[in-house]
């Protein structure tokens, strides 16, 4: 894959706030800004077949069902697992069957995110207030 320089003008408060990530997650400045725009990119074309597949089935559901998966959430156990790889992947690196597992929840967290944005999204267009799936329990 190819690689291209631009020039981007940030306002002083993005780029402290990409400064910050970038020495909280020890990685450079240019990864933090590479990451941020590559999550920012509509995927579709690289979505598994069954996933799209769901997600295009969510308009189908009644509201119950996606009130339930807007409010759907990793099991507590492969979090807490996820955090220790992740810190572990951070600090010293990870052996392969540790980075699968790391992969494997990651992918897990990603489809569970996909799916309740999707499902919020679809609530939201039938008119629903959707504003408490965005406060965060303590």
């Amino acid at each position: 894959m190819s690689a291209h320089a631009i020039t981007l003008h940030l306002p002083d408060i993005l780029l402290k706030r990409f400064q910050r990530r970038a020495e909280w997650s020890h990685r450079s400045l240019e990864t933090e800004l590479l990451d941020a725009v590559a999550a920012a990119t509509p995927v579709e074309d690289e979505l598994p077949a069954e996933l799209l597949a769901t997600i295009e089935g969510l308009e189908k559901l009644d509201d119950a069902m996606l009130w339930h998966l807007a409010r759907e959430t990793m099991p507590r156990q492969s979090c807490e697992t996820l955090e220790v790889l992740n810190a572990r992947h951070r600090d010293s690196g990870l052996n392969r069957a540790e980075n699968a597992e790391r992969s494997r929840l990651l992918h897990e967290h990603e489809r569970t995110m996909l799916l309740r944005a999707q499902a919020a999204s679809v609530l939201k267009s039938r008119g629903h207030d959707i504003s408490g799936l965005l406060i965060f329990p303590s």
